[in-house]
């Protein structure tokens, strides 16, 4: 029990693409596949088993790793409040799913799938490795966040808009903005505004602090660009029709 809920781990530490990591990413894919099968054999039933797993799935593993960072004695004001992008949008994709919100839906398309996809693809796990349970929290807690929008992109129809892109910059730098604050009144960094992590990462090649801030913005435009590509192309696609 210790070896799967403890702090030390005895095993091998994690790499990235490993037989593990290639597994956890076949998992994501195989669930995104069920939802197209579900999207071409519409069950009202299973929609609702889906969505309602998947969000008590986010919820309970998000309040495990609470546990284990209490249990551990790394629970922190500094460090454990839900205040990092991922971390968000557990909670936010948990309500998304039980409500159908097309409103959350906006956010999450865009910066749930996009936050959590880096996390997913290169996990900073360190010592932990499968069969540990930092293993599964970390795969499960932002696959889901993935698989969540993906549902509702693909089982409930919805889609982003320019008007959707434009909120999510808006609402995305006003929350920027008010963690700036919260981090100097805590002493925290999430969302590594007041400084970048200790670990590397695509930070490192975006200048000093405050400037690879300003540079974020522009690499997170871009993605949004990317994630949004599909519905232009469409939305041109159809105007030329007619």
């Amino acid at each position: 029990m210790d070896n799967f809920f403890g702090k030390d781990f005895n095993g091998p530490a994690f790499q990235l693409f490993s037989l593990q990591h290639l597994a956890a990413i076949a998992a994501l894919l195989l669930l995104i596949g069920f939802f197209f099968w579900l999207r071409r054999h519409p069950s009202e039933r299973a929609e609702k088993i889906t969505r309602w797993t998947m969000a008590v799935v986010l919820v309970v593993n998000e309040s495990l790793w609470h546990l284990w960072n209490y249990v551990n004695g790394t629970w922190t004001v500094q460090t454990m409040l839900p205040l990092h992008l991922c971390s968000v949008f557990v909670f936010l994709s948990a309500i998304m799913l039980v409500t159908r919100s097309y409103s959350i839906f906006e956010f999450a398309f865009f910066l749930g799938i996009g936050g959590a996809m880096q996390a997913f693809l290169t996990p900073d796990l360190g010592i932990y490795s499968f069969p540990h349970f930092r293993y599964f929290q970390v795969f499960v807690s932002h696959g889901l966040i993935i698989a969540s929008a993906c549902y509702m992109l693909i089982v409930e129809h919805m889609r982003p808009t320019w008007k959707s892109l434009l909120k999510v910059i808006v609402v995305g730098n006003l929350y920027f903005v008010a963690l700036f604050f919260i981090n100097r009144a805590l002493g925290s960094n999430y969302m590594y505004i007041l400084h970048k992590p200790e670990t590397a990462s695509l930070m490192d090649f975006l200048g000093p602090w405050p400037w690879y801030l300003l540079s974020l913005e522009g690499v997170a435009g871009v993605v949004f660009l990317f994630f949004y590509l599909p519905f232009a192309i469409s939305d041109l696609r159809k105007h030329k029709k007619n």
